[in-house]
């Protein structure tokens, strides 16, 4: 009874944010390699719904429009992604407030609150007068959080992480993360082999 209910919410909520679908849809499709200003604003909208009913509306949204989006998973309150090159696989939990980039989420995966994974570190760069260059989806890094990740609490991840890895509230990872080992700190450091 409770996977059909569940079923029947993610269908009405699908309904509901279809128009928001087929707009984010219509800039991808007629501004390909453009920033992705509809998008993010339709996600910050979606990001603000709180609750039961928000879960399922940003899950809806989602799954409309990034790459994929499994019907079982949790997306937080205030989590935004904002590139639409994004996988969330199945029975992943995203926390409260998390910004996602272009990403690939693996199943079971756990982030939590506040945390950031980022497009790489290499988004800016100084130009030939010293000055920071703006975004341009030409250095855009797509990364990598393999299955059964737990990524703790404001961590912020710039490079892909290994299958059962764990990443320490607060650690900073700016390279890539093996499987099956707990990292923390800024730079995240090796802590422990996990079982």
């Amino acid at each position: 009874m409770k996977v059909v209910i569940k079923s029947v919410l993610n269908f009405v909520c699908k309904v509901l944010v279809f128009p928001f679908a087929i707009i984010c849809k219509v800039e991808e499709k007629f501004m390909p390699g453009q920033a992705e200003v509809v998008f993010n604003a339709c996600a910050q909208l979606m990001a603000i719904f709180p609750g039961l009913p928000g879960a399922f509306l940003r899950r809806a949204f989602y799954s409309l429009t990034l790459e994929s989006c499994s019907p079982d998973c949790h997306i937080g309150f205030g989590t935004i992604f904002s590139h639409r090159s994004a996988t969330i696989e199945k029975h992943v939990y995203i926390g409260n407030y998390v910004l996602l980039g272009s990403v690939d989420i693996g199943e079971y995966s756990l982030i939590g609150s506040r945390a950031s994974i980022l497009n790489g570190e290499a988004l800016h760069e100084l130009d030939e007068d010293g000055r920071w260059t703006p975004f341009s989806a030409d250095r855009l890094s797509r990364l990598s959080i393999d299955k059964n990740v737990w990524i703790g609490e404001a961590a912020l991840i710039m490079a892909n992480v290994g299958e059962g890895s764990l990443i320490g509230a607060g650690s900073v990872v700016t390279a890539p993360i093996k499987s099956h080992i707990l990292v923390a700190g800024n730079p995240a450091r090796f802590v422990k082999k996990l079982n």
